[in-house]
């Protein structure tokens, strides 16, 4: 599964990236974590699975939902304080109705 992590310039979604890297390699779920800028997002979107989106960009789901097939989250602010990655991973499992 590939997931992408969305946030204004690229820096926070890379920390998020690596936290749910190693929970999801902890947990023996196969992923593809990219950390992207919301800028950026259209070059990545073609062949992903989930679309993880920062909380301060929860006004583009609706648009991002209505133009791609990608399942969509909004990311809570939690997930970018929480050093486990498990509250990203997650939300990326929900939104495409896996159990973490």
């Amino acid at each position: 599964m590939k997931i992408i992590v969305v946030c204004g310039a690229g820096a926070s979604s890379t920390f998020v990236a690596q936290r749910v890297r190693r929970a999801a390699r902890e947990r023996d779920i196969a992923v593809d974590v990219v950390p992207t800028a919301l800028a950026m997002l259209d070059t990545e979107l073609p062949d992903a699975d989930v679309v993880l989106l920062g909380a301060h960009l929860g006004r583009e789901a609706d648009a991002l939902r209505g133009r791609t097939s990608v399942a969509v989250a909004v990311l809570p602010e939690a997930a970018f304080t929480d050093s486990s990655g498990l509250t990203a991973l997650s939300a990326a499992l929900a939104v495409v109705g896996v159990s973490p």
